[in-house]
């Protein structure tokens, strides 16, 4: 049976939702309380650069997206790690072939919404969420100061991000919401390297390049237009933090001493460390996600993490791809399918912002440590040698989207126990190819 369906928010899930959707029969309309970005300024204070990895290009290929969201990516075949000293090391993300892609969060949206707008979904901007009546299935948007409509459905999606006021409305009409938010002592800023003289990037394309300071770094990633957009990961208060950094002055003293290399790269990097915003990271866990056959949360309204594994839109994209698979096995009875996929995908939510958090440590600190890097090896050839007994938890992540995330956390930390007890043993850094001790250390897991 086909059914009207509201989604709030037309960003990157509730726009793929959409298409999803009305590809099966419903009557899709979406709700959007920004202006059309096709037609004025990019989303203000998200994060310019998105890390398109297999789980989210799976959810694209189901609705044959795929191939047309790839030719407007750059692949990343791993870190390009830059340290202070001036040198620089690569660090693959995993087998040969394997990689993520940098994709402009702008474009990527504009180029969903125009799908689903193709798909027959209607988009309406500028309209505010501001109530839901549970009762009567209608749901209150404002569009103006003094002009509110009020749009009826019959399922209703929450996609509209990590304070989703949709949300907000079913938590305050819940008897038992849980609700838990976490900020990280960290925020981030954006700056900008350009093409070099001759028009060309200035740095080695296909890779995220880092420069990892322990308590925080700056990354980059590449665009279309042959810029990097580099975003500083920093703490709001001590020593080193965006509290100390209110001058030009002190600016440049901090980036001279602590990026040399990238500030050669960056001629405007001090006026856009004023004039950007320092935005905040947040985490996200809630319960339920769900109301009767009727609701439900999806993306970044129902589990918002941090950045740091780059899962962010491959998650919300999941739960898309996961909810259109349910609609098959339970054919339409949506009291069975939304409770399916919230008892499937909590748990996977909760896993991925865990391992987000975990990631930053690993980024910023890790990536620079030489035992880190021996230990990193091992993996991979164990990887290599036994491909399906020993998975590296990031391929895990990032290139096994037949894992759950939820088990991937749980594969992720047997691994590192048995590579922290690894890494004690004496010569390790001589014996680690010795094909006994691997087969010692896979018959472990």
């Amino acid at each position: 049976m086909k059914k009207d369906v509201t989604i709030v928010g037309a960003g990157l899930v509730g726009s793929l939702l959409s298409i999803y959707l009305s590809k099966r029969g419903h009557r899709v309309k979406i709700y959007e309380g920004r202006n059309d970005m096709r037609k004025g300024k990019a989303l203000g204070g998200r994060s310019i650069n998105l890390a398109l990895s297999d789980r989210g290009l799976l959810a694209l290929e189901k609705v044959g997206l795929a191939e047309e969201i790839r030719n407007i990516s750059i692949p990343m075949h791993g870190r390009y790690i830059h340290h202070v000293d001036g040198s620089t090391a690569f660090q693959p993300y995993g087998k040969e072939g394997q990689y993520i892609n940098s994709v402009s969060r702008a474009t990527l949206n504009m180029k969903l919404m125009d799908l689903a707008e193709a798909q027959g979904v209607s988009i309406q901007f500028h309209s505010r969420c501001t109530g839901v009546d549970w009762q009567k299935n209608n749901v209150t948007f404002e569009i103006s100061n003094t002009e509110s409509l009020v749009s009826h459905f019959e399922l209703l999606f929450a996609a509209d991000g990590a304070f989703s006021a949709a949300r907000l409305q079913h938590q305050l009409q819940h008897p038992k919401f849980n609700y838990q938010q976490y900020y990280i002592d960290c925020g981030y800023k954006e700056l900008t390297i350009p093409p070099s003289v001759s028009g060309d990037f200035a740095m080695e394309v296909n890779a995220l390049h880092i420069w990892p300071r322990k308590d925080y770094m700056l990354i980059a990633l590449p665009n279309l237009d042959k810029t990097f957009t580099c975003t500083l990961f920093f703490p709001f208060e001590g020593a080193a933090s965006f509290s100390k950094l209110t001058t030009p002055e002190a600016v440049k003293a901090f980036f001279e001493e602590t990026f040399p290399d990238a500030v050669a790269l960056m001629p405007d990097y001090i006026n856009e460390f004023f004039n950007n915003p320092t935005s905040s990271l947040v985490t996200v866990k809630c319960h339920p996600w769900i109301r009767e056959d009727k609701f439900a949360l999806i993306g970044d309204a129902a589990h918002a993490i941090v950045p740091f594994f780059g899962q962010g839109m491959n998650c919300g994209f999941e739960d898309c791809r996961v909810l259109d698979e349910l609609i098959d096995t339970y054919q339409d009875d949506w009291s069975q399918i939304l409770d399916a996929y919230q008892t499937l995908r909590k748990p996977d939510g909760d896993a991925i912002a865990d391992l987000a958090i975990n990631n930053f440590t690993e980024m910023r600190e890790k990536t620079a440590d030489p035992v880190f890097l021996l230990q990193k090896k091992i993996e991979a050839r164990l990887h290599e040698k036994y491909p399906d007994r020993w998975i590296p938890a990031y391929s895990q992540v990032t290139f096994s989207p037949n894992i759950r995330y939820s088990e991937a956390l749980r594969r992720g930390l047997r691994q590192e126990a048995i590579m922290q007890e690894v890494m004690k043993m004496d010569n390790i850094a001589e014996q680690w190819q010795d094909e006994s001790l691997l087969q010692k250390i896979v018959e472990q897991v």
